[in-house]
């Protein structure tokens, strides 16, 4: 299906602002680029997590969301934030481009990929204060760009875990990109089903472990919350590990029967990749 992003000065996603110090989204590059460095032909070939994708399909979509961050983020950056994705299909689009450069030796897609990581981490690199406050285009549609770059890692971060997981590898966990992701993902659900027509409201109250972190994702008639505030009194509550819940929300079938909230919170990402259960 089509995404259908809001465009605009209402962002559907409000998430209160991150502690202080750099988005991790550059250190997640960086780490990803030394990992892919170190992989034999046959590991590039190895099947992903992705459906029909190997390691090197999976770089290969890394590359061109990279550069689609690139651009969106300069746009904004020059007050005319783009409108790319409202004919985008989530699942055709990616597989049709990742289709077109099967057969690309492996050391290509690494310089490629390598080359998208510079051009990402110049523009990122060159925000200040307000270039992070302004407006540019995720698949939600308009966001800060704080919350585009959050898209951005969270997207990078479960592939990376696509690729290293059946490889036998350990992924590294750090507690900064973990919290990042998960508030973000525990949102974007919500978010796309708003975009599509939901009327549902709610809230969800969230504690987690390994990072530990507390926070409530409270859903109204035109916005998805993300705050530390006091949760409604009526608001469900999950414990669970932090990185179990974050591929679940992610729509990654790690063994975990996953509570009804956490569900709701992520149908409206179950819906845009044609997911009936998680995957």
């Amino acid at each position: 299906m089509l995404l259908t992003p809001r465009y605009g000065d209402q962002p559907l996603i409000s998430i209160a602002v991150r502690a202080d110090g750099s988005h991790p989204v550059l250190a997640q590059r960086r780490r990803l680029d030394a990992l892919l460095r170190e992989l034999t032909d046959e590991q590039w070939q190895h099947p992903s997590r992705c459906e029909g994708w190997s390691v090197q399909d999976v770089i290969t979509h890394l590359t061109s969301t990279n550069g689609f961050w690139a651009l969106s983020i300069e746009r904004g950056l020059a007050g005319d934030p783009t409108r790319a994705l409202a004919m985008f299909d989530p699942v055709a689009s990616p597989a049709e481009m990742v289709e077109q450069v099967k057969g690309t030796p492996p050391s290509v897609t690494l310089d490629e990929f390598v080359t998208s990581n510079a051009a990402l981490a110049r523009t990122v690199e060159a925000l200040d204060d307000a270039g992070w406050a302004r407006t540019a285009e995720a698949p939600p549609g308009h966001l800060p760009i704080r919350l585009v770059a959050d898209h951005a890692l969270w997207d990078a971060w479960v592939h990376e875990r696509d690729i290293m997981l059946p490889l036998g590898l350990e992924p590294v966990v750090e507690a900064d990109e973990v919290r990042t992701c998960l508030h973000y993902a525990a949102a974007l659900g919500r978010a796309f089903a708003l975009s599509a027509g939901s009327k549902e409201s709610g809230a969800v109250e969230i504690t987690v472990t390994g990072p530990d972190d507390h926070f409530v994702v409270q859903v109204g008639p035109d916005q998805v919350r993300v705050h530390g505030e006091a949760p409604p009194a009526d608001a469900p509550t999950v414990e669970a590990d932090a990185v179990l819940l974050l591929e679940t929300l992610s729509r990654r079938d790690v063994g975990w029967s996953e509570p009804s909230a956490v569900a709701w919170l992520s149908a409206g990402l179950a819906e845009v990749f044609d997911q009936p259960s998680p995957v």
